[in-house]
């Protein structure tokens, strides 16, 4: 809210240059968010991919996860205003990459009951296959 009372402030006295930077670094906090949020849910979408193809089995449990996690990077990824998404298919690809190292990391407490460190788990299967399943998910 400050923000906004600052852009208000230099609108007001003129200084519309300055007012675009806070608003442009507001639009940059904005993305940040959706970032971090689709992060947040790509780590629990890979999370049960994961598991699916080490385990060579599901669960509803883990079938339903995979949906509404899909699901909430679509509704996250949409601007609902401007129409479009925040994120291209490349973006989310890249997210999709970091992700999986960190899904990697909480599947090797699941899988097997643990049995694998992360690096074990991670040899055993196929990181593309899982990455391009999720893409699929989400599109």
């Amino acid at each position: 809210m400050e923000e906004l009372l600052m852009i208000k402030d230099l609108l007001l006295q003129g200084d519309i240059p300055s007012a675009l930077t806070i608003v442009d670094e507001l639009e940059e906090m904005s993305r940040d968010d959706k970032i971090n949020n689709i992060r947040s849910y790509a780590k629990v979408l890979l999370l049960h991919l994961i598991k699916q193809q080490a385990e060579n089995r599901t669960t509803r449990s883990w079938d339903i996860s995979i949906r509404n996690s899909a699901r909430e990077i679509q509704e996250k990824n949409k601007r609902r205003k401007a129409g479009g998404y925040y994120l291209t298919t490349e973006e989310l690809r890249s997210i999709l990459d970091v992700a999986y190292i960190m899904a990697i990391d909480s599947a090797s407490l699941e899988v097997r009951e643990g049995k694998y460190e992360s690096e074990e788990l991670a040899e055993m299967l196929n990181q593309e296959e899982i990455i391009n399943q999720a893409l699929a998910l989400i599109s």
